[in-house]
């Protein structure tokens, strides 16, 4: 895995002086969405992009609050929020939560913590891409352990405490924390049912409100892809959810 990703950063420079220092370059690969489209299964083509190795803290999220007044908590429009928006920070002292992974926060605030440092949310096709790594394999789908290990973390009760964020558990791509802290924003979360043909969508939506859904899935043993799916399509952007995180990507760029 080292030879492998040395060899992407040799080829590719990132937009972000830093990305090296707090991201991990993935390199371009195939994603196969959860459910088959009209013609079958179809895989979904990824170019390299770097992602955030841990989730955003809520010292890093309060630091861009203070910097970007207009998503603080006491100044925030409802249009870009629910009224439990940040409802965790009491005060300006982090205290014991400053590492964990910040929640309570809406899509478009996500989205603008991410635009502030130079990045942007990683789109569904990218995070499923890096979230389906186990710890040994790029491709944690060929370890039946691993599947189960994913279900036994979403079956889990909600914890009132989370883990800071460098003490959660590093995947194949060195990328922390991906199942059983938070979930996990993405940019395109209201297309992540879609299929780009209104009778397929039409089709789609039937299938998974009579229960047919599993019959219409690549892998119909893949719980824990339904169950981020069916958050994820009904999710809408100012919503804020004490289980529901971010982290961010951005792009690299060919050196010709």
């Amino acid at each position: 895995m080292a030879s492998l990703c040395i060899g992407v950063l040799l080829q590719y420079s990132s937009i972000d002086a830093h990305a090296e220092d707090d991201m991990v370059v993935i390199p371009k690969g195939h994603y196969t969405p959860l459910f088959k489209s009209d013609d079958g299964v179809k895989t979904i083509a990824v170019e390299s992009f770097y992602i955030d190795k841990y989730p955003v803290t809520n010292s890093q999220f309060h630091a861009f609050t203070k910097q970007h007044t207009k998503w603080d908590k006491a100044a925030i429009k409802p249009v870009f929020s629910d009224s439990n928006y940040l409802k965790h920070f009491s005060d300006d002292v982090m205290g014991d939560i400053a590492a964990q992974p910040v929640t309570n926060v809406s899509w478009f605030a996500a989205k603008a913590y991410c635009r502030s440092v130079n990045k942007r949310l990683p789109t569904t096709s990218e995070w499923e891409y890096v979230a389906k790594a186990s710890q040994n394999l790029a491709d944690g789908s060929k370890e039946p352990e691993y599947k189960q290990q994913i279900l036994e973390w979403y079956s889990r009760p909600n914890t009132v405490t989370l883990p800071n964020v460098h003490e959660t558990q590093a995947n194949y791509w060195q990328v922390y924390g991906m199942h059983g802290v938070v979930w996990e924003l993405v940019s395109d979360f209201n297309t992540a049912l879609v299929t780009g043909e209104s009778r397929g969508d039409t089709q789609l939506d039937k299938q998974l409100f009579c229960g047919a859904g599993a019959a219409s899935s690549v892998d119909p043993g893949d719980y824990a892809a339904f169950m981020r799916y069916a958050m994820r399509s009904s999710y809408s952007a100012h919503y804020t959810i004490e289980s529901l995180g971010f982290r961010c990507a951005s792009d690299v760029k060919e050196i010709r």
